[in-house]
């Protein structure tokens, strides 16, 4: 089983069903839900999931999503180690920097998908869209 991190817009992408990014989410949560994935996912995400999905959702629609999103993968503690290391970085985005941060304090992270790439140049994990994190689970 291979374990991957998801940034938060791929979940996102699954969650609202935002076509036509939802459908390679959908498939990588269906491996996750079959045991054949594991993601893991930013604590911090989860106000930003909140936020995106409570646009359009009644507040306890949304919660029963956070809630089935959290049976489905695991909670990446944002740290006090994961927040100075964030501050100490040069990532354009802050948020982002958490995001990477976080997946590097999972050893077993073997990559991070995300649909922004280029927020993750200075990664030493690889970083990974969606359709082709299908690809390297394929093989």
């Amino acid at each position: 089983m291979k374990h991957v991190f998801f940034d938060t817009n791929v979940v996102i992408d699954f969650l609202a069903d935002r076509k036509p990014f939802s459908i390679d989410a959908a498939i990588l949560f269906d491996l996750a839900v079959n045991e054949k994935l594991k993601i893991y996912i930013s604590a911090v995400s989860y106000n930003n999931i909140y936020y995106v999905l409570r646009h359009s959702l009644s507040h306890p629609v949304t919660l029963r999503l956070l809630n089935e999103l959290a049976d489905m993968t695991e909670i990446v503690d944002v740290t006090n180690d994961v927040i100075r290391q964030s501050l100490k970085t040069d990532f354009k985005d802050y948020e982002d920097a958490i995001q990477y941060y976080c997946a590097l304090s999972v050893s077993d992270i073997k990559f991070i998908v995300t649909r922004n790439t280029k927020d993750f140049k200075k990664s030493i994990l690889p970083v990974l869209m969606p359709t082709e994190a299908l690809k390297v689970l394929e093989e």
